[in-house]
Parts: C-alpha cells; sequence; structure tokens
C-alpha cells in the first residue's frame, strides 16, 4: 500500500476498520423492512460487526453514530412510517441495485458513508472469482483525503492509494480525468468468505472477536482495507505487506491473512454514475450533505421537511432542512442550516450554517431573543452510572475536536480571544499537567452536566455566545457547575435514551400530521403511521388525537374520515386476526353512540363510541368487531353528507290523477363507459367524481319500471316482480301501520326500497303521531298499490335493481299522489332514498338511466353534493354507428358486491395512494371518453374502455373472475375496448367490436371457447328517449304492461 503514510497515525479514524461502523451482508434472505424498487432482489441478511462501545466514537453529529444518523427523507410508498436513517439507505442500495445479479457470497459495506447508486448498476460477474471492490468515480481532489484503487486494464486492483501525493493519484486517474473512489463496499466469493471465515479461530485472528476476547487474548484491530483486502492487490509483496503491520501481533496476524487470501484475485467494478460521501468530523461538510439534494441515480428523494410538523413552513429558506422535528410558532431556518430530533417554541430565530438536535421545548425558551450563526448545537441523553441526565453541547461550525488550542479556534474563533471575551481560563478546562499541545477542543471540560444547588439547562452554554458584559453575569454559575469535556461525556452517553427520545417526538409530530391532513383535507395517507404507531406502543395517543378531531371539527365529512382511521386502527391493533373487517354493525352496545350521531351531535357520539370502544380492546376478534362498528359510524355521517343534496330536489304540484287510475313509469339501463367509482360517496364530494353514461334499450326494451296507482283502502299494497321468464318472482306486501315501515333502512327487509320511496317522497310522513290510515285519507282519501319490475338479473352490472329502480319508483308516486319532479331533482332524490335505504350508493346510475342518450355526470369536490349532467353531443349518423358496434354478454356470473363498497371507501379513507391516483385516473378518462364520443372515435372510445376496466380491477381487486377473463381473452382481437358493467365481478360484459354488427359471430366464437359456463348474446342500443311517465287509466293498455321478454 502507498500513500502519505505507509500506516495510520495513532488514533486516526480509520473509515473502513474492522472495528469501524461496518456492517457484513451475507446471501441468505431478509429484506429490508419497506419501500424499495419492486424487482426481485438477491435474498440477504445484514449483521453487524461493530462493538456498541465504539460506534460513532469519532462522530460528534449523531449520539447514535453515523449508520443510524437520520436522513432527510421520506419514504411514502413504504407500508409502515419511519425514520429513514443512513443504514436504511444503505440497505436498500445494497440489496436491490448492488447484490442483484451478483454470485453467491458476503457482502460487506461499511455504514460511514452515504453512497448513492444507479437503479440497475453495470456490473459483469461473468467469469468472477475471488474478491471484488466496489469503487465510485471521483475527482482527483476529493482523493487527496481519501483511498483510490490503482487497477490494470483488466480491471485487477494492483494497490490501494490512501491519501497519496498528486502524482501517485493521477496515477489511478481514468480517460475522463475521475479515480475510483474506494467507497467501503466489498463481496467475497463464497470460496474466499469460507477461506476468511476459517482464521476466525486461529490465533492471533481470534483476538478480532469475542471468542478470542473471552479467551484473554489482548484484541487486535485490523483494517478492512489496510489489512484484509490489501493483501490481495497485485502489486503487494508479502514483505512490505507484513512489515506494514505496526507491533508483532499486527504483523503476525497480516502474515496469516496473506496465506489465506493472497491466492484470490482482487477485482474492481467502478459504477458510473455513483457517488460517495465519506461522513466526516467536518460540521460543513455534514451540514451539506443534509442540505444538498441526492444525485438522481438515488433511491431516496431529500426533501426540505421530513417527518415534521411545521406551523410556518415559508419561514424555512430553501436549502435548509428539518427531519423529525415540532417547530411551533415563528421559527426562522436560514439556508444551509439543519434541524433534527427538536421540539422549538418560537419566536426563534437559526442564521446560516447551524445543526440544531435534541432540543426539546422547555429548553427551546432559552433560544428566544438568541440568533444563532455558524453553531453546532445538541442535547444529549446522559448516564452517569444511576444518574440520567441532559447536557448540552455548543461548538463551532468551523471548529476542529483535535487541533492543539494554541492553533486552533473555539466557535469559530480563537481561543485567546474566547477567553477575553467569557473570563474563562484555560485552567477551568484542562489540568495543570496536561502538556500545552496536547489541549483541545475535545478534552475541554467546557459543558455543564450537575450544580450543586440549581438546575442546568440550554442557557448555561448559550452565555459562551454572549457579549463580554452578558457573559460576566454567568461566568460564576458556569464554574461551580460540575463540567465534563466531549471526549469524557461520549462513553455516557445514553443512546436508548436518546432513540427513546426520537421515537416520542416523532410520534408526537405525527399526531399533528394526523390534525394537519384531516383538517386539512389532505390526500395523504395515515395508514403507515397507524402501523408504526401500533407497533412501537402509541395507538392509544393515535386514539385520542383521532377522538379529538372527530369531536371538534365541526364538520361531518372530516369527522367520518377520522372515524375511518380509528376503524383503521383497531384493525391494524388485531394483527390479521379476528376475523374479516368487513360485516355487520348493528350491535345494541353501540346504539347510543349511534343514535347521537344521527340526531346531529357528532362531540356526543365520539365520546360514546370512545366510551364504548375500552371494552372492545382486549383480543383480536373484539377489536375487528369494533372496527366494524367505527366503519358504521362513519356511514352515518356520509348519509348525513350526501342527504345536503336534498336541498336541489324541488317538487311542484300537479293535477292528481283518478282514482284507480295507473301512473306508469318505464326506464332504459345504463352503461357506464368510464369515470364509475368516483361517483361514489365520500369521493363524489371529497375528490370530485365525472362518469359518461348512456341511456340503453336491452333487446329493445326499457327493462326497469313501476306503476302506482290511489286505492280506496287506506293502505300501502307492495308487489315487486324480479328476474326472468323462467326464475320470476314476486314479492307482495301490505302495509296498515306506520310500524310495517320502520324497518325501511335495512335494505334486505321486504319491500324496504319502495317504504323508503314512501318516506323520501314525504307521502307518508314517519315517524309521525298520525296512524297512517289517518295520514293517507287525510291527504289522497285513500291508499297505494305499487308494482316494480326488472327485466334484468340481479347481479348483472346494469343497474336494473337498484337507482334507476328507485328513480322509477319515486317518478311513479310524485306523480300519482299529484306532485311533479324534474329528472334533475328524481337524480338528487334517489342520493336522498340510497342514504335512508343506508345502501350507500352513488349517482351515476340514475344519471345513466333517467337522463336519455350519451351524457356525463360530474360532481364538484365540495358539500353540499350537487350533481350536474351535460349530454354529449355526437357526429350525425353516430348514435346508429355506436349500435351497430355495441355487443352486450350476459356472462353468467353473478356479480357478488357484498363488501366491495365497503372495501372501495376504506381504501379511500385511508388515503393509499393507489386509491387516489386512480380517483384522478378515472375522472380524467371520463373527459377523455366524453372527447372521443364527441369525434365519433371509436378506436379512442374503446382505448377508454380498456382503461376503464383495468382503472376498475385497481380500485376493487378481484373483480374479474377466471371465466370473465377467458371470455374478455377470446374477444380481444374482434373489439376496440370491452368492459364489465358496474363494479364488476360477473354481470354483463359490453363490447366495442372492431366491425358492425358482431352479435352471431361473437357467438361462435365464445360457444368455441373452453370453460365460459353458460352465457347469452344480447342486443343494445343507446335510448333517446329515457324515463317515460305516463297515467294508464284503470286497465293499462297491453303495451303498458310489464312485459318479461329478455331471455338470460
Amino acid at each position: 500500500m502507498h500513500g502519505g503514510d505507509r500506516r495510520r497515525p495513532e488514533g486516526s479514524p480509520d473509515p473502513h476498520s474492522a472495528h469501524g461502523e461496518s456492517w457484513r451482508a451475507a446471501r441468505l434472505g431478509t429484506p429490508p423492512s419497506h419501500g424499495w424498487e419492486p424487482e426481485p432482489p438477491p435474498p440477504t441478511l445484514s449483521l453487524p460487526v461493530t462493538p456498541p462501545s465504539r460506534q460513532g466514537r469519532d462522530f460528534s453529529f449523531d449520539d447514535c453514530g453515523r449508520a443510524f444518523t437520520c436522513l432527510p427523507a421520506e419514504e411514502p410508498g413504504a407500508p409502515a412510517e419511519a425514520l429513514v436513517c443512513n443504514l436504511d439507505s444503505l440497505l436498500g442500495t445494497m440489496t436491490y441495485r448492488l447484490c442483484v445479479g451478483s454470485p453467491p457470497g458476503v457482502w460487506v459495506c461499511s455504514t460511514d458513508m452515504l453512497l448513492t447508486v444507479p437503479s440497475a448498476p453495470v456490473i459483469d460477474w461473468d467469469g468472477f472469482q475471488g474478491v471484488r471492490v466496489i469503487a465510485v468515480p471521483g475527482s482527483q481532489a476529493y482523493a487527496r483525503n481519501h483511498g483510490v484503487y490503482l487497477a490494470d486494464e483488466q480491471g485487477l486492483v494492483r494497490d490501494i492509494i490512501y491519501k497519496g501525493t498528486e502524482a501517485q493519484i493521477q496515477q489511478c486517474a481514468g480517460p475522463d480525468g475521475t479515480v475510483p473512489l474506494v467507497c467501503g463496499v466489498v463481496f467475497f466469493s463464497s470460496d474466499a468468505a469460507e477461506q476468511l471465515l476459517a482464521t476466525h479461530v486461529i490465533p492471533p485472528l481470534d483476538a478480532c472477536t469475542y471468542l478470542g476476547l473471552d479467551s484473554g487474548a489482548p484484541p487486535i484491530q485490523l483494517s478492512l482495507f489496510f489489512d484484509i483486502v490489501l493483501c490481495m492487490a497485485g502489486a503487494m509483496t508479502e514483505e512490505d505487506f507484513v512489515k506494514g503491520g505496526g507491533d508483532a501481533s499486527v504483523r503476525s496476524a497480516r502474515s496469516m491473512l496473506w496465506t489465506a487470501l493472497r491466492a484470490f484475485p482482487l477485482s474492481m467494478a467502478c459504477i458510473s454514475g455513483a457517488s460517495y460521501d465519506y461522513m466526516t468530523t467536518s460540521a460543513s461538510d455534514h451540514i451539506r450533505s443534509l442540505t444538498l439534494l441526492p444525485g438522481s441515480a438515488s433511491h431516496l428523494h431529500f426533501c426540505k421537511t421530513a417527518h415534521s410538523h411545521v406551523d410556518q413552513p415559508c419561514l424555512l429558506e430553501d436549502g435548509s432542512s428539518v427531519t423529525n422535528c415540532l417547530l411551533e410558532g415563528a421559527v426562522q431556518l436560514a439556508a444551509s442550516s439543519v434541524i433534527q430530533h427538536c421540539h422549538l417554541q418560537g419566536p426563534v430565530e437559526i442564521g446560516p450554517g447551524c445543526l440544531l438536535s435534541g432540543i426539546a421545548r422547555g429548553s427551546s425558551l432559552a433560544l428566544q431573543g438568541c440568533p444563532l450563526r455558524d453553531v453546532i448545537l445538541q442535547g444529549h441523553h446522559v448516564q452517569l452510572r444511576d444518574l440520567p441526565c441532559r447536557v448540552f453541547t455548543l461548538t463551532g461550525c468551523l471548529d476542529d475536536w483535535q487541533s492543539p488550542a494554541e492553533e486552533a479556534t473555539y466557535l469559530n474563533v480563537p481561543w485567546a480571544e474566547f477567553f477575553r471575551r467569557t473570563g474563562i481560563r484555560e485552567g477551568d478546562l484542562w489540568d495543570a499537567e496536561m502538556p500545552q499541545r496536547s489541549r483541545c477542543l475535545l478534552n475541554a471540560r467546557l459543558f455543564p452536566v450537575l450544580h450543586a444547588c440549581e438546575a442546568l439547562g440550554l442557557e448555561d452554554v448559550l452565555w459562551l455566545l454572549a457579549p463580554a458584559a452578558v457573559a460576566s453575569e454567568r461566568l460564576a454559575r458556569w464554574r461551580t457547575a460540575w463540567r465534563m469535556s466531549w471526549q469524557e461525556l461520549m462513553p455516557c452517553l445514553d443512546k436508548a435514551a436518546e432513540l427513546g427520545a426520537r421515537r416520542a417526538l416523532f410520534f408526537l409530530q405525527g399526531q399533528r400530521k394526523v390534525q394537519r391532513v384531516l383538517l386539512g383535507r389532505q390526500d395523504s395517507s395515515l395508514l403507515p403511521l397507524t402501523r408504526s404507531a401500533i407497533h412501537e406502543g402509541y395507538h392509544e395517543a393515535m386514539l385520542g388525537t383521532l377522538d379529538e378531531v372527530a369531536s371538534t371539527t365541526g364538520d361531518a365529512g372530516i369527522a367520518a374520515r377520522a372515524l375511518a382511521c380509528i376503524a383503521d386502527v383497531l384493525g391494524c391493533m388485531a394483527r390479521g386476526e379476528g376475523g374479516l373487517r368487513s360485516g355487520p354493525a348493528a350491535n345494541r352496545e353501540w346504539a347510543l353512540a349511534f343514535g347521537h350521531l344521527e340526531s346531529g351531535d357528532i362531540a356526543g357520539g365520539v365520546r360514546e363510541l370512545a366510551a364504548e370502544r375500552q371494552k372492545w380492546m382486549s383480543r383480536p376478534a373484539l377489536l375487528v368487531r369494533a372496527a366494524r362498528h367505527y366503519e358504521g359510524a362513519e356511514q352515518i355521517l356520509i348519509r348525513q353528507a350526501v342527504m345536503s343534496s336534498c336541498q336541489f330536489v324541488t317538487v311542484g304540484q300537479a293535477e292528481l290523477p283518478p282514482l284507480g287510475h295507473w301512473v306508469q313509469v318505464a326506464c332504459p339501463a345504463r352503461l357506464d363507459l368510464s369515470g364509475g367509482w368516483s361517483d361514489t360517496p365520500p369521493i363524489t364530494y371529497e375528490h370530485g367524481g365525472a362518469v359518461v353514461d348512456v341511456a340503453v334499450l336491452v333487446d329493445g326494451c326499457r327493462p326497469i319500471g313501476a306503476r302506482v296507482r290511489r286505492i280506496r283502502e287506506p293502505e300501502l299494497r307492495l308487489v315487486s316482480f324480479s328476474g326472468t321468464p323462467q326464475s320470476e318472482a314476486a314479492v307482495e306486501l301490505v302495509c296498515r301501520e306506520l310500524e310495517h315501515l320502520q324497518d325501511y333502512f335495512q335494505p334486505h327487509a321486504p319491500g324496504a326500497l319502495l317504504k323508503a320511496a314512501f318516506i323520501c317522497t314525504q307521502v307518508v310522513q314517519f315517524p309521525s303521531q298520525k296512524p297512517l290510515w289517518a295520514q293517507l285519507m287525510e291527504s289522497f282519501g285513500g291508499g297505494f298499490e305499487v308494482h316494480t319490475w326488472s327485466k334484468l338479473p340481479h347481479g348483472s352490472g346494469l343497474a336494473g335493481t337498484s337507482s334507476i329502480l328507485a328513480g322509477a319508483v319515486m317518478a311513479s308516486l310524485y306523480r300519482a299522489a299529484g306532485k311533479s319532479a324534474s329528472t334533475e331533482s328524481l337524480i338528487h332524490a334517489v342520493l336522498h332514498l340510497e342514504q335512508r335505504l343506508t345502501t350507500g350508493g352513488g349517482w351515476q346510475d340514475q344519471v345513466g338511466g333517467l337522463v336519455p342518450g350519451i351524457k356525463i355526470g360530474r360532481s364538484k369536490a365540495q358539500l353540499p353534493l350537487r350533481v350536474e349532467v351535460e349530454k354529449i353531443p355526437v357526429p350525425n349518423g353516430f348514435i346508429q354507428t355506436l349500435n351497430d358496434h355495441l355487443v352486450l354478454v350476459y356472462t353468467g356470473k353473478t356479480r357478488l358486491a357484498r363488501n366491495l363498497l365497503q372495501d372501495v371507501v376504506r381504501n379511500w379513507y385511508a388515503r393509499l395512494p393507489s386509491a387516489v391516483q386512480n380517483a384522478d385516473a378515472l375522472v380524467s378518462n371520463a373527459e377523455e371518453c366524453a372527447q372521443a364520443l364527441r369525434q365519433g372515435n371509436l378506436p379512442l372510445i374503446g382505448k377508454c374502455l380498456d382503461r376503464y376496466w383495468q382503472q376498475k380491477k385497481c380500485m376493487a381487486p378481484g373483480c374479474e373472475p377466471l371465466a370473465v377473463g377467458r371470455m374478455m381473452d377470446a374477444l380481444r382481437p374482434y373489439s376496440y375496448g370491452q368492459c364489465l358493467a358496474g363494479a364488476g365481478g360477473g354481470g354483463f360484459l359490453y363490447i366495442l367490436t372492431k366491425g358492425p354488427r358482431q352479435k352471431e359471430a361473437l357467438h361462435q366464437i365464445l360457444a368455441k371457447t373452453e370453460g365460459l359456463g353458460n352465457f347469452s348474446i344480447h342486443s343494445i342500443e343507446v335510448d333517446m328517449g329515457g324515463i317515460s311517465v305516463e297515467v294508464v287509466g284503470c286497465n293499462p293498455k297491453d303495451g303498458a304492461q310489464p312485459r318479461r321478454d329478455v331471455a338470460v
């Protein structure tokens, strides 16, 4: 080895010592816990080889050492939210970048550097054997204080130059002038690793392990590069290598290493585009590394504020960095300054060149009125035997720890000037017998630890910055305190307490994040923070914060999301046990809380929910059931938010039809061409929605309808027809008392939709002191008979049995009761009805079936919820073209959407990034589809359909049954695009064919496809008429009868 010194000076830091901050990685199989690229990595296991007492021994900027130095980065895609430390970054780089494609062996990586590597580094492993070092290109100027490799044209390492001369470094340069820097990463082939590991039980190398130490051997410190790797360098001779070892024990160890490893070739891979930054003891270098954005090759994205809450972010200048902090009030931070792990209360002014760490809120008061510039101010947790205490240190950005005081600075000024200003004498800091050249900042007893009479605080070091007039007041107190030097403090640092304080602050700012995200209606997911809080035991604090937001907001939408977040906390606490998240939520124990919410008392409801919750926390099954009831409570608030649309329902007066005369309504089905799910509450009023719908006739008829007539008897006769000619069913029900209507909000109760329609149209007042018969006789001179029908199979996806049917019922009821309502009013009235019915639907179905032709419905991200419909003009003749190219296939699979809506709403409230991005994509695709329809562009419409189906599958995974997938694959060559109607999962598939009138051709293709089961193909055409309402007399005409003429 060559360099300015063949051996490092005694006591100088070795960046790659075997006892330094390095980690060994073996190809065994535990990837990091979160957040890297998705390509399959080689399995790796990282094992620490650093004695705990020596971590960070020469690194003063983080009490937990270089490996656990926090970086100003966040990982939005990580399953759990956590601070990102240097070790996380290196594990990600090694596991998902450098290790990919390598043969079996052992990777070794130092943790005393910041390493950036491209996502796909080029490393040629063909024919590899022996040991390979990883290098990064760097400037020759940087190399003067670091190590570089001298390699031949074949990439074999000849020598390692450490702090070499200009000529030696130039010898290592490549054609572009850069040199291959030693970056602390080495790969040992399995043969080389076995040979190296075999030496750990042989003296004197056993003294590098605890086995040797426990056997009484004196410890030996060996360097990964200077001792282990260097012996394989081509230009090194055995004599030079062994002699360079210093004392006899190291020379003996080197001799053994030479014998064991010399036969292995040492090759180098210099990674183009990679960069390396050694974490030195220079404060300015450390601040620069935390305030400059990493290169584009990095997997990390540095940000100005990482895992922090800042009241006034405008006071943070660009080029500053805040990590794991809570900054309240006016905290001003200049460029080129860093704050980590601090809770500060403004007004505080921090100038450029500063690093603050570990300052708690109470201590930060001392900073008010004390502007800082070019200083390092840190709070430390110290354990003095059984006495824990807090100690503050203050140094200058330009200070050097080990330079003799007579040549060095403290607080960026010469020591002599510091002594004059403060009145401190050398005898206060160093013992008289200490040699002058040995006196330095490292061993100066500057920092107060304990005082006999008074509590010490941050002001007891800040006075060292004060002018002479102020300093004189503090000098006596400082002198009477027991003080320690940094050298004396380092062994006493309490890393467990420091990590505990960082964790507590992380979750304290996390609670502020919860408030900020919910009250600010931000599209940030709180689920990763929830998982972290539960894992670290901070779930009670998070639940308390969510309770506070829900009870004090006064906004039903915000409160509903807060309750959904509480459900997520409870669900995560069950840790995958206790049953399914979706399920019933009507246990009587929760009825009191639900009653408060139903009555509009959100604060009271949240209090009762929290009180009841405490009884359900003991085991997973109870936690999951409690989560379901919180989702039930959230649905109450969603219903109240959606029912704000009632103000857009206008009901006028019309002529009352004669007694016994039927009012008959027929409605088309609807196809959703794009945007579905964006109309679903709460997405529709929190994000905004847009859906393109087409009203359609199926096999030439309008398949959904209702008819109502007044009758003499003061009762309600409810008759519902459903099914197909092969399996027709009728449900008949007579209601004579108000009590017969009280189950209207239970969707599966007999006649629930019809009961809800009577109540929502206010034909019947419920609840009321007046009996049902009295209401009917007083207002209408008798009761009502209602018939409803749908000729489409249940679960078809064409909305045959839900929203459009509700619209038909309400339209016929209004008219039969002598009232009138516009189509816009009906759209919003159906929204109201479905909320009262507790089915929680959106608005696309009634827009599609009640408004004729092709249209796009939109809702803005606001309350009250209002749906606006725009009819889409298309080119002349395009309606017929669309009719010729649309084919409807019944897949034979009934759509099972039992818990589909709950899952979608849960993912939306969690603001999973995929759900938020998909909501954006649904709306933009709807607008693109509308434009394609205006142009009459069939291929572009088909692309929108295919894209829409992918979006549906993203929103509701599992909605494509295997048989449906086979069907779509078979039809794909003949279609511009295809999609399952509605939410998917089965029902009807509609295809936009490339050729016209392809019904028979498609039937033949599907008949030859295996594994499809029973399917049928139907004609479909755009209905330009829409809903029809007519009074047809006592005996309806044959054409007005509810015919069953759809063969499915």
